[in-house]
């Protein structure tokens, strides 16, 4: 939460609604003052009309036929009072109108303003559903997938235009993340070169046995060198072809893929006396054939190499709901589920360390994101994780991927 701000408090949609009854409310109370104060002018302005002819009325019988006086105190005496004020009859007639008018016109004025209420809340909620579109696609758009775009239509407003701007950074985040990834790429490409040429300079002398005894380990050891660099650059081409989005895709089998990983790593699992069992089912999917080759030898690599002599590895293949997957479970050291996150970022090693450059799980990552699956990573209560990866199976697979070569960088 951010430091200035205390609690949640009432929506914008609510607060616009309340500001806009407010101010009805102002204007619709001095507006009902207004009117009161006119009509009491007018009634006073135009009260000679109406009083005028009823004294005439009253006085005209007097001229003619003087009666005689009512006695003092008598009932006559009140009435003949109040009929010989036609003034006062008029004031009792203006306050009842008045007062009236004033009471029906509050109701009114009540009535109004909860129909004002519902609709200017009603109003605002239109008129912020595509603010609402904004903030949706800014919590969904993340570095994967950067060539999705708001488009938001509507009239020509505040809202469009932020909107617009929204979309114009989202045009710079990507170029910016395309070139960094093809900067890597091309970076990753060009090192091969010298790489190779370095490999074949200690090779051939070392082969041909021209290189004297006492320089032979540090031959091996320059090999060795060699041989890291070479995965590095492999795995950072991985990383930025994953990232990248661009696939080739073709009907592929996780299984077929793990037969293969398995017998890469053989040698090097035997040397450390790890047992391999394996579940292997149809997996069928439709993908970039060679970024799926890299995501399964990393998860069979990596269930390898950070484990403990005489360890196991599980690794099950399979189908179900309309999903392939992928299972991997090694024993091992025990790693803190706290410290998962951490492990998928780049060079980023367990705190048991190891000799691989700790890019492993981030192209394991990058390579399911790229290919809309799923990435799970649990340790194990005894030491040692378990990965799985689901995949969407072939027909799904295919769109999404014409959809991501379409879209892509």
């Amino acid at each position: 939460m951010s430091p200035h701000r205390h609690g949640r408090g009432p929506t914008i949609r609510t607060r616009l609604a309340l500001l806009n009854t407010a101010v009805l409310a102002a204007g619709g109370a001095a507006l009902l003052a207004i009117n009161w104060f006119l009509v009491r002018e007018a009634l006073s302005d135009h009260s000679a009309t109406v009083v005028a002819p009823s004294a005439t009325t009253e006085l005209a019988p007097a001229a003619t036929a003087p009666a005689a006086p009512a006695p003092s105190g008598s009932p006559f005496e009140s009435a003949a009072a109040s009929a010989a004020s036609p003034a006062h009859q008029f004031e009792e007639f203006r306050d009842a109108v008045l007062h009236d008018l004033l009471t029906r016109s509050a109701l009114a004025l009540f009535a109004v303003l909860a129909l004002a209420l519902l609709a200017g809340w009603w109003v605002a909620r239109r008129s912020l559903s595509r603010i609402g579109a904004v903030t949706a696609a800014a919590r969904h758009i993340n570095d994967t997938n950067l060539h999705d775009r708001l488009a938001l239509v509507g009239p020509d407003d505040e809202v469009s235009e932020l909107a617009d701007t929204f979309d114009a950074m989202l045009d710079r985040l990507e170029k910016s993340f395309a070139e960094q990834r093809r900067f890597t790429a091309q970076a990753s490409h060009e090192l091969r070169t010298p790489l190779t040429l370095q490999r074949t300079a200690l090779e051939i002398p070392l082969a041909q046995g021209l290189v004297p005894d006492n320089l032979r380990p540090a031959i091996h050891r320059a090999l060795d060198a060699v041989d890291r660099s070479e995965n590095l650059i492999g795995s950072l081409l991985a990383l930025a072809r994953g990232e990248s989005g661009i696939l080739t895709p073709r009907p592929t089998d996780l299984a077929d893929l793990a037969r293969t990983a398995i017998a890469d790593t053989r040698a090097e699992a035997d040397n450390a006396a790890i047992t391999v069992e394996t579940r292997l089912g149809p997996a069928p999917v439709t993908g970039d054939p060679s970024l799926l080759t890299q995501l399964v030898h990393n998860l069979v690599a990596n269930a390898v190499r950070h484990n403990h002599p005489g360890g196991t590895v599980h690794l099950s293949t399979g189908h179900s709901a309309g999903q392939a997957y992928i299972e991997v479970t090694n024993s091992g050291p025990a790693i803190d589920e706290a410290d998962i996150p951490s492990l998928l970022e780049p060079f980023r090693r367990g705190r048991t360390g190891g000799h691989g450059a700790g890019l492993g799980l981030s192209v394991i990552r990058a390579v399911v994101t790229t290919h809309q699956g799923t990435l799970t990573i649990t340790p194990n209560p005894a030491g040692g994780l378990t990965t799985h990866v689901l995949l969407p199976t072939a027909r799904e697979d295919a769109e999404q991927g014409t959809r991501r070569v379409v879209t892509g960088y």
